[in-house]
């Protein structure tokens, strides 16, 4: 069996410490606003879908499970950013939709991507092609995960 690598030489720690620096960054914006990082993401993927989206289709757009994204959305409901409704042809989903206080705080996050940016001192270039990169590992894990 293969020696472990250090820990500084494993890509799953360098990508985990990279997340929670990225959500440090962020955080104070965040929680300017009175949102986390999982509420920021649910409203990006519901950001211009005017009709909402299902509780699945936002689980899939963002990688997680129905279940985690169910008390999310409630959250975000009881702040008054977004609604909830059954949909009448389907009572087993629920569908999602910015409300005008919801739109109004997306507004107000702004893209937080210029802050990594400045933080890294990276060319956007340079963080595009790493972003590229780290996007393409985790298509193919997920289709070896599919695969399986």
């Amino acid at each position: 069996m293969p020696e472990p690598l250090p820990l500084d030489e494993q890509l799953c720690f360098s990508l985990y410490a990279a997340t929670i620096a990225i959500n440090r960054a962020y955080k104070p914006v965040l929680d300017r606003l009175g949102i986390t990082y999982p509420q920021f993401l649910v409203l990006q993927v519901l950001n211009g879908a005017e009709e909402g989206r299902s509780i699945g289709e936002i689980g899939e757009r963002l990688a997680l499970e129905p279940s985690t994204i169910t008390p999310l959305a409630k959250r975000l409901e009881a702040a008054g950013l977004v609604t909830r409704l059954r949909n009448p042809a389907d009572e087993r989903q629920v569908r999602v939709r910015l409300t005008e206080a919801g739109k109004v705080r997306w507004a107000e996050t702004g893209c937080l991507a210029p802050m990594i940016v400045e933080r890294t001192g990276m060319a956007p270039e340079r963080l595009a092609a790493l972003n590229r990169e780290v996007a393409a590992l985790r298509r193919a894990l997920a289709a070896d995960a599919a695969a399986v």
